[in-house]
């Protein structure tokens, strides 16, 4: 059983319906259930997964005034329901605290994005890193009456702001020009295994990056990024390409070139770039054209 399956019946067996009838009708100010950090909330847990912080349990949202009146009362309440449920107890680590029981709405999208609510502006938006977001967008909401919780996700689902996207796409671009195209082939031939591996894992990290913004979708932690990107519904071509990368038989100056090939093709059905320069500095250029924004495009070409 998946962990997300776990936590949605241990809700509605165990807490839905006694917290209607232990809260009344401020169980319709209260959101449920799972999102955030681990595995189960991508839908990428597996047997191994189940050794840390894995187990019954979900979230409860209140709003700031909610959370005032009855959240420490919530609190007792989620600390009385069962600790073992379909035979699984939940393992936990000092790193985990936090990830189920009760918060405020705004304290758990600010522990991701930094803001409280829907972040406003393009520098709001920048800063905030893929696999944060991917983070907060997690999961499923099990109930939601009130619906804030909700308005808040709905409106980071669609993925960054497309000035904002443009900007991370280019500078993924650029990156995997100079890692995957420059530089892996130049310390290759010196012989420097070292500066070779590090110059095809940024390579690889910018590809997957990149393939996720090409599909208007949050790039996860580094640990499922590979897995998230081979399901994407544009360029898994690509992403299995860069599994080949690793192989070892692999012809990987062969490869950067395919994948960066598939990417470049993307963008010109985007219409993101009209040049056909296979060196993605070129793209990079191309796609920071069509940003407008001038506080975006008077950034280096690295940030974001």
């Amino acid at each position: 059983m998946k962990g997300l399956e776990l936590c949605r019946a241990y809700y509605l067996r165990c807490a839905r319906e006694e917290l209607r009838r232990r809260f009344g009708s401020r169980a319709e100010r209260i959101a449920a259930g799972l999102a955030g950090e681990g595995s189960e909330c991508l839908g990428f847990d597996d047997e191994i997964s189940r050794d840390h912080d894995f187990g019954p349990g979900f979230c409860l949202w209140l709003a700031d005034e909610d959370f005032a009146e009855f959240g420490e009362e919530l609190r007792r309440f989620y600390a009385e329901l069962p600790a073992e449920f379909m035979g699984f107890r939940r393992i936990m680590t000092p790193q985990s605290a936090g990830r189920v029981g009760v918060a405020r709405i705004g304290d758990f999208y600010a522990r991701f994005t930094g803001c409280r609510g829907i972040p406003e502006g393009e520098a709001a938006w920048l800063r905030i890193p893929e696999h944060a977001l991917a983070a907060a967008t997690s999961g499923e909401v099990f109930d939601d009456p009130l619906g804030e919780f909700t308005r808040v996700r709905e409106a980071l689902l669609p993925g960054y702001p497309e000035e904002v996207r443009l900007k991370k796409l280019a500078a993924r671009l650029f990156t995997m020009a100079q890692a995957g195209q420059y530089n892996y082939p130049r310390t290759a031939k010196r012989g420097d295994a070292v500066a070779a591996s590090l110059a095809l894992a940024e390579f690889t990290k910018a590809a997957l990056s990149a393939l996720h913004l090409l599909n208007r979708r949050y790039a996860p932690y580094y640990k499922w990024l590979w897995r998230s990107a081979a399901e994407l519904p544009k360029l898994s071509e690509a992403a299995r390409e860069t599994a080949a990368l690793f192989e070892p038989d692999a012809e990987r100056e062969n490869l950067i070139e395919s994948i960066c090939a598939r990417v470049r093709a993307e963008l010109a059905a985007q219409g993101l770039s009209s040049s056909d320069d296979p060196f993605l500095v070129a793209q990079a250029v191309e796609t920071t054209r069509r940003i407008k924004s001038e506080y975006l495009r008077k950034l280096s070409v690295t940030a974001g």
